[in-house]
């Protein structure tokens, strides 16, 4: 998929754990796993909010697009 989750390197700019982030915005650590490692095929805005206010971040500071070579435009 194109679309890539860096909350990960956000994590670590913040120097905060997954389990703080989890607990600070109500949602399980199984799903911000999953949500980190791209494994979801959508976020909640108010989610992706939560996670931006947290982390004092822009929801483009959290994904990136990588468009596949050779697709049609």
């Amino acid at each position: 998929m194109p679309i890539t989750v860096t909350l990960d390197v956000m994590l670590a700019r913040r120097k905060m754990r997954s389990k703080e982030l989890a607990s600070a915005i109500g949602i399980t650590e199984a799903n911000l796993s999953l949500l980190k490692s791209g494994k979801v095929k959508g976020v909640r805005f108010d989610t992706l909010e939560a996670i931006c206010r947290e982390l004092e971040c822009q929801p483009g500071d959290l994904l990136a697009y990588h468009p596949s070579n050779g697709a049609p435009s």
